[in-house]
C-alpha cells in the first residue's frame, strides 16, 4: 500500500515592487508530507525545501498575489526544479522503513 501524499506550500518571499507588478514571488517554501496506515499504526514521513523563481517578464503572464492559490504555486515549485515524483519516493521510503526497519537495535542480551 502506498502513502497518501499532501503538498503544502508554507511560505512565499516577494519583491515588494517589480516595474509595474507588486507583490512578486520570487521564493517559496514547500512541504511534502506522506501519511500510511499498516497494521493499524499510522506512519509518516516528510520532506521539505524551498525554490526560487525568475521574475516576471514585462508584458509576461503575472498573477496578482491575492488571486494566488497554492495549486498554482505549486505548479510553479515542479516546473523550476522540485521534481514532485523523486520528493514523494524519498517520502514513501522513509514511511517504509519505519514500517520495515533496515536495522534494528535489540537489548543487549546481558541486560
Amino acid at each position: 500500500m502506498a502513502a497518501t501524499m499532501t503538498w503544502v506550500i508554507e511560505w512565499m518571499q516577494c519583491i515588494p515592487t517589480e516595474g509595474q507588478y507588486t507583490n512578486v514571488v520570487i521564493n517559496a517554501g514547500w512541504r511534502c508530507n506522506g501519511n500510511q496506515v499498516s497494521n493499524g499504526v499510522e506512519f509518516t514521513g516528510t520532506i521539505y525545501g524551498s525554490v526560487s523563481f525568475p521574475q516576471p517578464a514585462s508584458g509576461g503572464q503575472f498573477t496578482p498575489y491575492a488571486s494566488l492559490t497554492q495549486d498554482q504555486v505549486l505548479g510553479w515549485i515542479w516546473a523550476n526544479g522540485v521534481n514532485k515524483s523523486s520528493a514523494e519516493t524519498s517520502v514513501q521510503h522513509q514511511i517504509d522503513n519505519k514500517i520495515n526497519p533496515p536495522m534494528v537495535e535489540p537489548p543487549l542480551p546481558w541486560a
